[in-house]
């Protein structure tokens, strides 16, 4: 069953902690045998004290300290071991959450284009974040409350046979029927809560949609519109969830008249067996006690086991997260690449987006060390792939792409990324400071490092007049800053990585004519010495370029120089011919 496999799942992620867990069965197996004497305790001394007549006064004194001592030391070592497993249960849930949260997010770094590219930010976060909250609880009322209570009903119910048969036999059929019912119940409601969950993962997808586009929302007057939006999936989660609560109400009104109905049913057989000589008062008192104990314990794990239930959907979503699949898998045995030439070759490369059309077809070109090669075409061309498949964000479906005569596939993912710096057009800042957001470049860059590069990419200046210089916040994706500002960052950011390859993708499009002129100096200082593709409109970066490939529905039509280009009369030259009539100085 679904359910219990996602659970068993549950139970498995705590395999670092497993000494923890087999301390916590042991201390919930002692807690419960020390809960069961409590009842049978008390019958004796009932007993005990029924026989007062038959036994002499010290005999009986005796006797009742006796077990009046047995019994304070019985209650003194179950609040002891309740005290422990408490705080092991309570320790080990907080750490086992983070851990999960931890992985989970390394895991979603991890993932590809393809996978984000159909996931919502805002779905990831709210799964990672109700998961693990889920998976906290699950894990700390399981083992400081509910274990107990399932060990008693598997282990030590059966031994209440021991005490009276005719009296276990009624108590482990009460439990057994409501356990039967809350078993229906989890049957009947399980793959509605899954609907629900799914509009709920909806709604936080929607929400984080609309607030990450909010200027579009306010400027195009679509706040009422989005409101709506949001109000008619809240609608449907109710519409959803009121039912799987209506049969849950059932369920606890019925398992808290089980324990009245328990206590009634066996004080009437109680007595009858009594009557027959066939059970003593204290047995009777004994199994009652027994009845409410077990039962409120019962009405316990049934909050649980619903609770479970609702849990079940976010719980998947969590795994199924967490079993994704990368599209462009590390090398099992990577080969080194401590410090690359920077000889990048497409070999005959093909490429198509999963159930999409081709985008490439047989693309072959060499770029060898220190040359710099720039891509152009009309968009959709191919160009911005080519590049997403040599960082292997994708593997092509035909063909191979080397470095240095490496397949990317036999590189490690971290050590190909290490070797290709990429300025993109989008310069994708973090909110953190501007400090935080160059050292992404290199980590251990000095201050001294720091300002060269911004001086270089024509940031220094603006970054001393912000209000804290280095340490001023850039806000959500850098909104506090201009384009050109923002863009002049990820250069400097580029020049502290310095690394052999380099990819330009429309590095100067958002800056000033005479703002790019300067950026254009600290350009060919990043240029020199590394191959670097250039992704640009701009004629004043793809004029010097060694080598222009033309792309065309995804195959290069066209290479070589600028003016060889220009003097072939082809493609290229209409695209500037094309350009320049409009008063346009971009390709």
């Amino acid at each position: 069953m679904r359910f219990f496999r996602t659970y068993a799942r549950v139970l498995r992620l705590l395999a670092p902690d497993r000494g923890v867990a087999f301390f916590l069965l042991f201390g919930a197996l002692a807690l419960a045998g020390l809960q069961f004497m409590e009842p049978v305790l008390f019958g004796r001394v009932v007993d005990l004290l029924s026989a007062s007549g038959r036994l002499g006064h010290e005999e009986l004194v005796s006797n009742t300290l006796s077990l009046l001592g047995l019994w304070a030391a019985v209650g003194l070592a179950g609040i002891l071991c309740n005290v422990a497993v408490s705080l092991m249960a309570d320790r080990m849930a907080h750490r086992n959450r983070l851990a999960v949260m931890h992985r989970y997010f390394q895991h979603v770094l991890a993932l590809p284009p393809a996978f984000h590219g159909d996931t919502q930010s805002g779905r990831l976060m709210k799964v990672m974040l109700v998961g693990s909250d889920n998976l906290f609880y699950l894990w700390l009322s399981f083992f400081r409350e509910h274990l107990t209570t399932f060990l008693a009903a598997i282990v030590l119910l059966p031994m209440t046979l021991i005490l009276n048969w005719r009296l276990g036999l009624l108590l482990i059929a009460l439990v057994a029927i409501s356990t039967a019912i809350s078993a229906f119940v989890v049957a009947r409601t399980h793959v509605a809560q899954g609907k629900v969950e799914a509009l709920h993962t909806q709604l936080a997808g929607n929400a984080q949609d609309t607030l990450a586009n909010v200027v579009i929302v306010q400027s195009f007057a679509r706040l009422a519109a989005e409101a709506r939006l949001f109000g008619d999936i809240a609608r449907q989660v109710l519409d959803h969830q009121f039912p799987v609560l209506n049969w849950w109400a059932v369920v606890s009104v019925m398992t808290r008249s089980a324990s009245t109905i328990c206590v009634i049913a066996i004080f009437v057989l109680g007595t009858w067996l009594h009557l027959q000589g066939l059970a003593s008062v204290g047995e009777i008192v004994s199994f009652m006690g027994l009845a409410t104990l077990l039962i409120g314990r019962i009405e316990g794990a049934v909050g649980f086991v619903s609770r479970l239930v609702f849990q079940l959907p976010a719980l998947e979503e969590l795994f199924d997260v967490l079993e994704a699949r990368s599209s462009v898998p590390d090398a099992a045995k990577p080969v080194p690449l401590p410090a690359a030439a920077g000889l990048v070759a497409f070999e005959n490369v093909g490429f198509a987006y999963p159930r999409g059309p081709r985008i490439l077809d047989g693309v072959s070109f060499t770029a060898e060390p220190g040359r710099s090669v720039a891509l152009v075409g009309h968009t959709g061309a191919g160009k911005t792939t080519a590049m997403a498949l040599l960082q292997r964000l994708w593997d092509p479906v035909e063909g191979r792409i080397t470095i240095d005569g490496h397949d990317l596939r036999e590189i490690s993912l971290d050590d190909l990324r290490r070797h290709i710096g990429v300025v993109f057009q989008d310069s994708m800042l973090f909110n953190r400071t501007i400090r935080e957001n160059l050292l992404v470049g290199k980590p251990d860059a000095t201050q001294a490092e720091l300002e060269e590069a911004c001086r270089q990419a024509e940031a220094h200046d603006f970054i001393t007049r912000q209000p804290e210089g280095y340490d001023t916040m850039v806000g959500e994706r850098g909104t506090s800053l201009s384009g050109g500002q923002k863009q002049r960052l990820a250069i400097a950011r580029a020049l502290l990585k310095n690394p052999p390859i380099l990819i330009l993708d429309e590095a100067t499009s958002a800056l000033d004519a005479a703002t790019e002129a300067r950026v254009q100096k600290a350009l060919k200082a990043l240029m020199s010495g590394r191959t670097t593709f250039i992704i640009a409109h701009r004629l004043s970066t793809v004029r010097e370029a060694d080598e222009i490939l033309v792309f065309e529905q995804g195959r290069v039509v066209e290479r070589g120089d600028f003016r060889s280009l220009v003097a072939l009369r082809g493609r290229f030259a209409e695209l500037v011919e094309t350009q320049l009539a409009g008063g346009v100085v971009a390709l």
